[in-house]
């Protein structure tokens, strides 16, 4: 028996990184998931990772409300209801300062997190309350969220991040009463491709060791974050919202910090993208 025998979900931004990894821990759960991305390409090569009948995939510009409405959909066509979203899809503005920025790439980073995250929430939680479903909602969160996180060189990215928090929470107010679950995660720090340090910028070049140093300390796996995800997803969330779960929690940063010169001796640092 999996935590999410029966689940259908719809993972956002799935087809690599912190989000296949979610799938991947959906569909050993039990959920049939939905997976999707910008590229076709990229939903065509993840959906052969996984068994036949596990999974669906779709492209969508999670900024588009009418493809976020789409998606919903299709999903629902494919296998019957959604009981989870998962609001994973993101991207960064290159680490610059914001008078190096480009203006379009900063405006862009805003409408995939911001709105794509916004649009989401909007089309799951209509559909939940017309159908009485008490499903979930989980936003990812990220540099940026927690107070003491500041994300000079990346503006536009950590912005997002603590607007998506203070989203989260008023719209967990807002449904409270109605059984509908919205919740926050923070999946850590992992090296994906938004945290790559090929083709670095000048600001980021001079920054490299400090960069890197940062990464072998405190980067995990994406499967830290994926298994927290199942859990707000699962029957222990039932009746809870505006939940807040961090995979670089202060225990976590302690820890890490602390087995970091171990680590390094030992030749033990994860430095694998995924």
């Amino acid at each position: 028996m999996g935590k999410l025998d029966h689940k259908v979900a719809i993972i956002t931004g799935s087809t690599r990184g912190i989000g296949k990894a979610i799938a991947h821990e959906f569909v050993r759960e039990g959920a049939n998931v939905v997976i999707t991305s910008f590229s076709a390409t990229n939903v065509e090569a993840t959906l052969a990772e996984f068994s036949a009948g596990t999974v669906y995939g779709a492209v969508c510009n999670v900024a588009s409300l009418p493809d976020m409405e789409q998606l919903f959909s299709a999903a629902i066509k494919r296998f019957g209801k959604v009981d989870c979203l998962i609001n994973n899809a993101g991207i960064s503005d290159p680490f610059c300062s914001i008078t190096e920025s480009d203006p379009n790439e900063w405006g862009r980073v805003i409408d995939t997190n911001i709105k794509g995250t916004y649009n989401g929430c909007r089309v799951a939680i209509s559909y939940f309350l017309k159908e009485k479903i008490n499903g979930k909602v989980i936003n990812l969160a990220g540099s940026g969220t927690d107070r003491s996180s500041n994300t000079p060189w990346i503006s536009a990215y950590g912005s997002t991040k603590a607007a998506i928090a203070r989203f989260t929470y008023a719209v967990a107010e807002e449904y409270r009463h109605t059984g509908i679950s919205v919740m926050l995660l923070h999946p850590g720090l992992v090296r994906t491709g938004m945290v790559s340090a090929e083709n670095p910028t000048s600001e980021l070049a001079r920054q490299l060791n400090t960069f890197n140093t940062i990464l072998d300390i405190f980067a995990q796996p994406p499967t830290v974050a994926a298994k927290l995800a199942v859990k707000l997803a699962s029957t222990w969330s039932d009746s809870k919202t505006g939940i807040y779960l961090s995979a670089l929690s202060s225990t976590s940063k302690k820890r890490l910090l602390l087995t970091y010169p171990f680590r390094k001796l030992l030749n033990k640092i994860d430095r694998q993208t995924y």
